[in-house]
């Protein structure tokens, strides 16, 4: 299950406090049923690292699963006291426009 490989690669690498992992693919068009992901990461990992390297950072980790079967990562990548400023709550995510609009 693909849920099950990105949460090993992302507890393997980054140690984090929380990992939640929201499989969206029923929010979007397409016979995939495991292809668009939210992901909230909440790791001491990102500690004096800019968003954009968190980010990267977790494209490189999850770099196989990019290149075939998930099309879409939604990333909300937080310190502990990030995480805790945020009252623990993660964004929630659009509506697909299903490439349409």
């Amino acid at each position: 299950m693909m849920e099950d490989i990105l949460r090993s690669k992302l507890e393997a690498d980054l140690q984090p406090g929380e990992l939640i992992i929201e499989n969206e693919s029923h929010m979007h068009g397409g016979p995939a049923t495991e292809s668009h992901f939210n992901l909230t990461v909440v790791s001491t990992q990102f500690k004096e690292t800019s968003p954009v390297k968190r980010h990267q950072r977790v494209y490189k980790i999850l770099s196989a699963e990019l290149a075939s079967s998930v099309h879409a990562l939604a990333l909300h990548l937080y310190t502990p006291e990030e995480w805790k400023k945020r009252q623990q709550a993660t964004p929630e995510s659009p509506n697909c426009r299903g490439g349409s609009e």
